[in-house]
């Protein structure tokens, strides 16, 4: 029975409503933290890692790109094109979505994957909406800009399951990058409704159950941009550690594609412990500019999902209800 399936007064509604907001800023703000303190160790190994920094824990900027302290890369970037596409719209528009990234990849961002470039030239050149079916695109670039549509499908998991494909074929179209937004999406949005740790881990085993490939439970230490290595890293970390440092903190040592793995963790963690778990520090350490738009975003976008949207109805509904019965007894 989920939260607005039962009677309760108003008071608890307004008080679950408040922990959904602020599991879905923790969540859109866990991608941009993730991002930011990944971005140092990227392309580094675990024994390159622990040489230079012992453990890496803080948001110093740096890595093969040479960011400020608090920069984030592509990983959130491409995240807020989603969101302000469907902000703006105030709908799903797939082509919204797709200027977007044809306007950020214009910019000149720091980062873009090789991938992901394909795809917005094909829709630059083509007009095309959904890249053609590739065994080389089983990377982790739509699983990590994903989140938006996590927060935006809140409550229909048909809609989760149609709009987190459609942006992700606009650049990657293979099944276990399919698989893995799938399934992510599930576990970010169970989190943000509360869900335990034990429920978010069923998600997972399901996943490994229709895509072995995925077995996380022997890690191996590898956090490649290969989307199966990426989420084995992120489920390893999530349910081997108890916070939202610890679980990032663990992701971002093992190197690798470790922007984008943190970004994901950051995202799963982020809405499984709620944005006060977000250590003050990395926040601080942000772009504050980034830090508003993730915020207000993530805020903004559940507030538009078919959970709220329906609890709304339910609560005008009850609202009315009650207010009939007070005339006809006054």
């Amino acid at each position: 029975m989920g939260i607005f399936d039962q009677p309760v007064g108003e008071s608890t509604v307004m008080r679950d409503e408040a922990a959904i907001l602020s599991r879905a800023r923790g969540a859109f703000l866990g991608v941009a933290v993730g991002d930011a303190l990944g971005a140092t160790t990227e392309f580094m190994s675990p024994a390159e890692i622990r040489a230079r920094f012992g453990v890496h824990r803080r948001i110093v900027g740096g890595g093969w790109l040479h960011l400020k302290p608090g920069r984030v890369t592509d990983d959130t970037e491409m995240s807020l094109c989603l969101a302000r596409a469907i902000l703006k719209n105030k709908t799903w528009d797939l082509k919204a979505v797709a200027d977007e990234f044809l306007a950020w990849m214009r910019s000149k961002p720091v980062d873009i994957g090789s991938t992901v470039r394909r795809g917005i030239r094909d829709y630059l050149f083509k007009e095309q909406l959904e890249t053609p079916p590739n065994e080389w695109d089983a990377g982790n670039g739509a699983l990590m800009r994903m989140v938006p549509v996590a927060l935006y499908t809140l409550g229909d998991q048909q809609q989760l399951q149609q709009l987190v494909i459609a942006q992700a074929h606009l650049t990657h179209n293979h099944p276990l990058s399919d698989a893995a937004c799938i399934a992510t999406g599930r576990m970010v949005q169970a989190a943000i409704l509360g869900a335990d740790r034990f429920a978010l881990h069923t998600i997972a085993r399901e996943l490994v159950a229709q895509y072995p490939s995925f077995h996380f439970k022997d890690y191996h230490g590898r956090a490649s941009g290969y989307v199966v290595e990426t989420l084995q890293t992120v489920l390893h970390f999530l349910f081997t550690t108890g916070s939202f440092e610890e679980c990032l903190v663990g992701v971002v040592n093992q190197g690798g594609d470790a922007d984008t793995t943190g970004a994901i963790a950051g995202m799963i963690a982020g809405a499984f412990y709620g944005e006060a778990a977000i250590p003050s520090q990395w926040l601080k350490r942000l772009d504050p500019t980034v830090v508003r738009e993730v915020t207000e975003a993530g805020a903004a976008l559940v507030s538009r999902s078919p959970h709220f949207t329906a609890a709304h109805r339910e609560r005008l509904f009850a609202g009315g209800e009650g207010h009939d019965k007070r005339r006809q007894q006054g």
